[in-house]
């Protein structure tokens, strides 16, 4: 290991410090949290019933250790415990042996990082390249990091039901080829009732010899076709619970909406569809001039509701959803994202743990209105760099939500609707929407459909974790993005500006 100055060990010390105050005991956890006991304003300000407490508490802590720089001075250290310790000293590991002792970007990364990606990261021999000419260290470590997590996952491509039920439960090539050849009824049965208490040579066994019963469900018909290909045309034709309701969030021009209103209709469901967009309706009326057309269609075609201004991770304190526990049969959440940043690419650390958030925060909030049973299904591009396909997937299955199947997005019944961009390039960037040309930015041959199947265990999850936002001392040690060409006063004014619009973030305030 090459010689460190004792300036830079120094400044580790002195960089430790600042950390102690967000670091928790995240013990075996992917990310370090924010201690769930900690006492907050946030929790008197917002008055929360006391079963929905555990679908907010994530939003509320990330709030607070966004604003922890507030009232920093003064505030006495806590005290940092054995485990804490000896994670410091495996990054301060790291940062010496990469000659990276300075940079706070890079050691914010880092102490984001369980112990055990930490471990795996010294046995990998991995080294950033600090002269990269694309990215710089920071996002070339994060990427890193971010594709050793994803090779424990399912892949982020076209994945189908056979193969999501063999990784779940580890199968081999062998047991993977005899579900392959299982009649509809046969396979159906072994992917609800198998639990690895018995062998899946007996649960096979069992579904073979088990009477056909038709209780008038889609899911029990056509028993004897062909397993996998029935499961696969199940999923993309949509064919979900007619009596429940069904959310949509984040459909800015209601586009969707009003695809699966018409699907539902003509399927004869009885069951609502609840329409939501992020933004506010005057904001909506800026960017598309046929808002008002849509919401009309849906209330009085469709008899759907509408609603605007929703932030699906904090829907635990939105009024509107009141009295709607364990209602929903199907939720979908098309191409999330956080926002573009001027200046940061989506994948750059100082910005990319809200994308990660997103998708944390957005399950664990479903918790509480989604009925056992009920699907959710993600659509995203699988090479998207700011909401990664293993950020859906793994926050998923942190909060009960079992991957069921990777659908490609154009082979799935409600694709063809008019996308957008969700910000304000609508007002100008709409090519011909009526042909489902109005976002052409990234290939439709890679977007794809995560599906999801709730299967709550009724064991009582921990606090939900977040990945750590950079504290304000980050922010002004930044020199990438639209830091490189500022210094001084202006560094520290763009600083606080950009820490203050990820409160207004959190806090469900729309930017942008």
């Amino acid at each position: 290991m090459a010689e460190v100055e004792e300036q830079d060990i120094t400044e580790l010390e002195q960089q430790d410090e600042d950390v102690t105050e967000i670091l928790a005991s995240a013990e075996n956890t992917d990310e370090a949290a924010a201690p769930a006991e900690e006492s907050s304003d946030d929790d008197d300000a917002v008055d929360v019933e006391e079963h929905l407490k555990d679908a907010v508490e994530g939003s509320l802590r990330l709030k607070r250790l966004l604003s922890r720089d507030d009232d920093e001075p003064g505030k006495k250290k806590r005290k940092v415990t054995a485990a804490e310790a000896e994670k410091d000293k495996k990054v301060k590991l790291l940062l010496i042996k990469w000659g990276l002792a300075q940079d706070k970007v890079v050691k914010h990364v880092l102490d984001g990082s369980s112990v055990e990606d930490l471990d795996e990261l010294i046995k990998s021999g991995y080294v950033p390249d600090k002269f990269n000419e694309w990215k710089t260290t920071c996002e070339l470590l994060t990427r890193y990091m971010c594709e050793m997590r994803e090779k424990k996952l399912p892949r982020g491509t076209a994945c189908d039901s056979v193969a999501a039920f063999a990784h779940r439960w580890k199968l081999d090539l062998a047991k993977d080829k005899v579900l392959r050849t299982l009649k509809h009824g046969e396979l159906r049965y072994v992917l609800s009732t198998y639990d690895g208490t018995k062998e899946l040579k007996e649960v096979i066994e069992e579904a073979q010899n088990e009477n056909e019963v038709d209780d008038y469900t889609t899911a029990s018909s056509v028993p004897k076709a062909p397993g996998l290909a029935a499961l696969s045309r199940f999923t993309r034709l949509e064919l979900i619970d007619p009596m429940a309701d069904a959310a949509v969030f984040g459909d800015a021009n209601l586009t969707f909406a009003l695809k699966l209103a018409k699907h539902r209709k003509a399927l004869g469901h009885v069951g609502r569809v609840i329409a939501t967009t992020f933004e506010d309706l005057d904001t909506l009326r800026e960017r598309y001039k046929e808002i008002d057309d849509s919401i009309k269609t849906l209330e009085q075609d469709y008899f759907a509701e509408v609603w605007h201004g929703v932030d699906c991770t904090r829907i635990a304190i939105d009024d509107k959803f009141k009295g709607l526990e364990k209602s929903l049969g199907a939720v979908y959440y098309n191409f999330p994202h956080s926002g573009a940043i001027g200046g940061f690419f989506d994948g750059h650390p100082v910005v990319n743990w809200r994308h990660e958030n997103l998708m944390r925060l957005f399950f664990r909030s479903l918790r509480t209105y989604v009925k056992p049973g009920g699907f959710v299904k993600v659509a995203s591009n699988c090479g998207a760099v700011g909401v990664r396909f293993s950020y859906i997937i793994g926050g998923a299955l942190e909060n009960e939500f079992l991957h069921i199947e990777t659908v490609p997005f154009l082979e799935w019944h409600l694709h063809r609707y008019g996308r957008s961009y969700g910000d304000k390039r609508d007002i100008y960037k709409r090519p011909d929407a009526s042909n489902n040309q109005s976002y052409n930015a990234q290939a439709a041959d890679r977007d794809m459909v995560y599906c999801f199947c709730y299967a709550p265990t009724g064991a009582k999850l921990g606090p939900q974790q977040v990945r750590l936002p950079p504290n304000l001392k980050t922010l002004n040690a930044c020199t990438d993005g639209p830091f490189k060409s500022v210094q001084g006063k202006a560094k520290e004014t763009l600083a606080q500006q950009l820490h203050n619009r990820f409160v207004t973030e959190i806090s469900g305030t729309h930017v942008g």
